[in-house]
């Protein structure tokens, strides 16, 4: 396969390498036409693309790219394809679709810069885990590539993966994770996302939902709770120790 890259390149829906749903094409699926030569064209010609439905009327969207069989990129192709991407956060759910969301808003960026740095602070004075920030992917048992809006994963099983793998999309659920819902993000791809994070290992997991101010916390073999503007989030047992001051991220 030839060199990945993402372009505007309107000809790419117009040749019908991608087909859009819906009546038009905008700049941000246009963007995300890949153009990597004849055959790998070839291989998309019968591939189609969606995107899920926007309640917000924002200009941000996820475009699901649903490609012919004959593809099938490998972990590494796939590794390789974020790398030269690296504006975009990609994802792959466990049916081999391509999730490609565009950049988040500059606020929600700061609020998820700070999640990430409570949750860092912890887990520097703890010593017992790694915690990663929304650009970590990684490859759950289930197939799927994700990259939760932070993690935390116990020290015992980082240590347990070869270092050259970690170096890619660590083969692992982190056992902790946090997913930031932003102006733009449907609601219940968040949570089924949420729901594949615990049955694929997760112990422990938050949904943040700003704009309306809830938290969905996530735990095995328990009914989902909701939090309605709670001021703080205890990790404990799982994170002893760590308290997430949700005035920084409101």
């Amino acid at each position: 396969m030839g060199k990945l890259e993402l372009k505007f390149v309107q000809e790419a829906f117009e040749t019908n390498w991608i087909a859009p749903v819906g009546p038009h094409v905008n700049a941000f699926e246009a963007e995300f036409c890949q153009t990597v030569g004849s055959s790998y064209a070839a291989a998309l010609s019968s591939g189609t693309a969606r995107r899920t439905t926007n309640h917000f009327g924002l200009n941000m969207t996820v475009l699901i790219l649903q490609t012919h069989p004959a593809l099938d990129m490998t972990e590494e192709q796939f590794f390789q394809f974020c790398q030269i991407n690296p504006n975009y956060r990609i994802e792959r759910n466990a049916q081999g679709e391509l999730l490609v969301m565009s950049p988040t808003g500059s606020e929600t960026g700061h609020h998820n810069a700070k999640l990430t740095q409570q949750l860092g602070n912890w887990s520097d004075e703890d010593g017992t885990g790694i915690d990663f920030d929304s650009s970590a992917g990684f490859k759950l048992p289930n197939g799927a590539e994700r990259s939760p809006d932070a993690s935390w994963v116990k020290l015992e099983k980082w240590q347990a993966i070869p270092p050259q793998q970690r170096q890619r999309f660590a083969p692992l659920c982190p056992d902790f994770v946090v997913e930031l819902r932003s102006p733009s993000d449907n609601l219940q791809p968040l949570q089924e996302k949420m729901e594949e994070y615990i049955q694929n290992g997760a112990a422990l997991g938050w949904l943040i939902d700003r704009k309306n101010r809830r938290v969905y916390i996530y735990r095995p073999q328990t009914p989902v709770e909701c939090w309605q503007s709670p001021e703080t989030l205890q990790g404990d047992p799982l994170l002893p120790g760590f308290v997430l001051q949700l005035a920084k991220i409101w």
